[in-house]
């Protein structure tokens, strides 16, 4: 089906942010932003749940239970992602590259589940990765679902209010077109924080053994 016109900058713009924090995330190269090769390595579990400031939110084992003014470990299997029911806790708190990458994960899949799969699926249902190899993995396949969904919207579809049922945020009340350009916003945003944790973890002062 060929994709509408309209469609077609914010597709290109998804694969743009996808393959810049994919390239960031496992390297062995990455992209400036002028065209210029920057070497980086890929991502290590260390890395993954490094808790830079006290009190950070991230993914945990559940026997360990939730973290600092975290309620709940949100999700299904061994490992889950710090959270806490509204009012969240002010200020936020800081959150690791663990918690950020599983939750961009997180809404892809739900949302291309609730754009063309069984529009079932919640948080309660989404498996956080334990590693940091788990987690890149688990972001391509999302992303990729995410981009199938894309692929298969018309311009009916694009203008359907509710297209996407994603129940944890305004989808089932907005034109799709607007669910488009939103994940394309959370895309980069959170890809951004991302890698400045990661040029962080990198200029780090090494631990004192003494």
């Amino acid at each position: 089906m060929p994709v509408p016109p309209r469609l077609s900058p914010l597709l290109q713009q998804f694969d743009f942010a996808r393959e810049r924090l994919a390239d960031r995330l496992t390297g062995p190269v990455m992209d400036s932003g002028n065209g210029t090769d920057i070497e980086v390595g890929p991502m290590t579990d260390e890395e993954y749940l490094w808790e830079p400031v006290p009190d950070c939110w991230s993914v945990r084992r559940r026997t360990d239970g939730p973290g600092p003014r975290a309620t709940v470990l949100a999700g299904t299997g061994d490992w889950g992602r710090d959270a806490a029911p509204a009012p969240h806790p002010f200020p936020p708190p800081f959150t690791t590259i663990a918690w950020r990458l599983n939750h961009l994960t997180e809404l892809l899949a739900l949302r291309a589940d609730h754009t063309v799969g069984s529009h079932t699926l919640t948080r309660d249902d989404f498996r956080s990765s334990e590693d940091a190899a788990g987690a890149i993995a688990a972001f391509a396949d999302a992303a990729s679902a995410w981009r199938k969904a894309l692929l298969g919207a018309d311009d009916t579809a694009l203008d359907t209010v509710g297209h996407s049922t994603y129940p944890h945020g305004s989808d089932p009340d907005d034109p799709f077109i607007e669910t488009v350009w939103w994940v394309n916003q959370e895309l980069p945003h959170h890809g951004a924080e991302i890698a400045l944790l990661r040029d962080l973890y990198r200029a780090r002062k090494p631990r004192c053994t003494h």
